[in-house]
């Protein structure tokens, strides 16, 4: 079993926590961000990260192990290589999840579903939606960071190799913009409204 220093070592090491003054998808302004998509880029840790997390559902029949694209694509394939199972990616067509290039889950098949960061579970609970159409099983919902620290319910066994609660403020409560020492950055993959 990874312990939380060994978690929060290889976090530091590979570039994912970042101190600062950040400007998060939500809107809201924080001190930390983390980067996730960075470990994937060091096998060493990936491999590591990703076998303690499928450690966590040990003795559950795995099927196959799915992650929405584009920041658990790799971590699928890590998990189920772990796992020793088949995995899968679902990707956004006209705005919603779906499995694409070949991709089927099929009546029955047990899913577990895989995200790098959870932080309201939104893209997970559309891939688990897609799945129990399908027919299929989600047995379980495993991410590397939970920054909701367990607060989200997905209804089905959810475990995370690093649940932290990410501290963040409104805009105009922000701490940080009031000292004015920082200046805010938005880092991360998705663009926020009004911006380019």
């Amino acid at each position: 079993m990874i312990t939380r220093e060994r978690v929060e070592e290889i976090l530091k090491e590979s570039g994912v926590l970042l101190e600062g003054h950040f400007l998060l998808t939500s809107g809201r302004h924080s001190d930390k961000y983390m980067q996730c998509a960075k470990i994937f880029r060091h096998p060493k840790y990936s491999e590591e990260l990703c076998a303690a997390l499928a450690e966590m559902f040990q003795g559950e029949q795995i099927d196959v192990v799915i992650g929405p694209a584009m920041g658990a694509v790799q971590m699928a394939y890590e998990v189920s290589r772990a796992v020793g199972c088949e995995n899968f990616f679902t990707e956004r067509v006209d705005g919603a999840m779906a499995l694409r290039r070949g991709f089927e889950v099929t009546p029955g098949m047990r899913c577990l579903l895989v995200e790098d960061v959870v932080t309201t579970g939104g893209s997970v609970k559309e891939v688990a939606e897609l799945v129990r159409q399908a027919g299929g099983i989600v047995v379980g919902i495993g991410s590397i960071v939970d920054r909701s620290n367990g607060k989200v319910d997905f209804g089905v066994p959810f475990h995370a190799v690093y649940p932290v609660e990410v501290v963040s403020w409104e805009a105009d409560e922000c701490p940080l913009c009031k000292e004015g020492k920082l200046p805010v950055v938005k880092p991360g993959s998705r663009k926020q409204p009004g911006t380019k």
